[in-house]
């Protein structure tokens, strides 16, 4: 079996072959960095890039397996949630490659992709275990009683980790994408120069929230002058980070102890995030957990993971036809094979 996989949920436009037996064979990803002066992605110019980009990626990806069409058993595109018209691309171009080739399609759900990176890379991993998934869109914890099989427990009231990581670093000054700037500044400087609150949700544990941590950077930069800012960047941003990682890794081990779980999977963007990858490890350790963590290049959005996840949805009898469409805002709860 050997599966293309094809992402364009957001800004990242991506494709990937992969097969069960022999691993990942090409993970290809055209990041778009005209969205770096807007601090944010800008919708209707990431839809315009992927229709400029999708067919190359896609060639590309052929070529790094060294293969055509002609040795795909089938397509799995990212159906949702996401932008609309990001969606649309990926869903568009999968479509038309199925009907020229008589490929079948399989509809794949994006957050359900994150869990599955993990898959790629360490193909004993089996269920059940809580899956904490962050990233710019998407920060919650799920319980996988079996591959397709989930519960949430916890998301969040209001921004996104990923969300907060873009809008602190938007007030520093320091550029976007948040995260990755955030972490580098981060790893020699102070973590405590500023005390920051780590919200929890009185009566919903395994909640999060990310909007006062956000407000109290802001205030925070409000007492400060200009010098101060910029002689203590960094250490502001080492404080940010070590509020955010210290509110995820404290509410996920609530989870981990509320399911009496024995492995505890990162999913999403935020998950290369040197600080939570290292403090998730230890207190994983001090309890007797196993965690997984993708590497970096599988935790930002991929194709090679949705490749995975559509993998085992093929195998199961999931087929997709061209009255398939995307679902901006698809609850993982209901990841429906869509036919027609």
């Amino acid at each position: 079996m050997t599966i293309l996989g094809i992402e364009t949920s957001c800004d990242e436009t991506a494709a990937a072959v992969y097969s069960p037996e022999r691993g990942l064979l090409s993970n290809v990803i055209a990041s778009q960095d005209e969205h770096i002066p807007f601090g944010g992605v800008v919708p209707e110019m990431a839809s315009r890039a992927h229709t400029e980009r999708i067919l190359p990626v896609v060639r590309r990806a052929l070529e790094t397996a060294g293969m055509g069409l002609d040795g795909i058993d089938a397509i799995a595109v990212t159906i949702g949630p996401g932008l609309v018209g990001s969606l649309l691309v990926g869903v568009s171009a999968a479509k038309g490659l199925g009907f020229a080739r008589g490929l079948p399609l399989v509809d794949v759900h994006h957050v359900e992709a994150h869990i599955f990176a993990n898959r790629i890379e360490h193909p004993d991993l089996e269920p059940p275990f809580v899956a904490l998934v962050v990233s710019g869109g998407h920060t919650q914890l799920v319980w996988v009683a079996d591959w397709g099989v989930y519960r949430q427990l916890g998301t969040t009231r209001d921004d996104a980790a990923g969300e907060a990581f873009d809008k602190v670093a938007k007030l520093l000054a320091i550029g976007y994408p948040g995260g990755p700037l955030i972490d580098r500044l981060a790893r020699d400087a102070d973590p405590t120069y500023v005390r920051l609150p780590r919200a929890f949700i009185k009566g919903d544990p395994l909640a999060f929230s990310f909007s006062g941590l956000k407000t109290a950077v802001l205030r925070q930069l409000e007492r400060m002058s200009d010098e101060e800012i910029r002689a203590h960047v960094a250490d502001i941003a080492a404080s940010f980070q070590a509020a955010a990682v210290g509110a995820l890794v404290a509410t996920a081990m609530r989870a981990v102890r509320a399911m009496r779980a024995r492995r505890l999977v990162l999913a999403g963007g935020v998950a290369s995030n040197r600080a939570l990858r290292a403090e998730t490890r230890a207190a994983c350790a001090r309890r007797g957990v196993t965690v997984y963590q993708p590497s970096p290049i599988l935790c930002t959005d991929n194709a090679a993971m949705v490749a995975c996840a559509g993998a085992f949805w093929y195998a199961r009898g999931r087929r997709a036809g061209l009255a398939l469409n995307p679902s901006p805002r698809l609850p993982l709860p209901s990841v429906p094979a869509q036919s027609g």
